[in-house]
């Protein structure tokens, strides 16, 4: 099954500021990924072309690099994922920016269920607290996404808290 899983945000800041935030990604000051209620991305480097990592069951390498651009990701596990997603920032005028992450995967038909009833929702609502958590250390004001009653559900009985 293919699937195409695709998160866009515009940012009332110029690029150069939300790029800071994309390039703090996996670091130790991580100001782009929600590590406060998600599994933090951890590489085996720095944020580069080659590194490899991931985050809870999902792992992937790093095969593109634009600093303050974009950062693609190829799916190494689950081994029924393959494909790419990736994170990017285009300029839309000199104050706004949009922030976006993709995902364009084939999934096996094993992977089916699992991506429907469990890991697109939980992904869904990681990737608006990680446009959230970008708004936030920028200073903007937003309307905070809430997770789902499902997505809280999965958090509390299934998913285990970040390490």
């Amino acid at each position: 099954m293919k699937i195409t899983n695709k998160h866009t945000r515009i940012i009332e800041k110029p690029i150069s500021d939300v790029s800071v935030l994309l390039n703090s990604l996996s670091s130790n000051d991580d100001q782009l990924w929600p590590h406060e209620n998600w599994a933090p991305i951890k590489l085996d480097r720095e944020l580069s072309e080659g590194a490899t990592g991931g985050h809870g069951p999902i792992k992937y390498v790093i095969t593109e690099f634009k600093p303050g651009r974009k950062i693609n990701f190829r799916f190494i596990e689950p081994s029924n994922f393959q494909g790419n997603h990736w994170f990017e920032l285009i300029e839309k005028g000199e104050n706004k920016t949009e922030i976006s992450h993709t995902i364009k995967m084939n999934v096996a038909a094993t992977a089916i269920i699992p991506w429907l009833i469990m890991i697109r929702p939980t992904h869904d609502a990681l990737i608006e607290d990680s446009f959230d958590k970008v708004q936030l250390k920028l200073g903007l004001t937003f309307q905070r996404k809430k997770w789902s009653f499902w997505v809280r559900l999965l958090k509390k009985t299934i998913m285990k808290k970040p390490a």
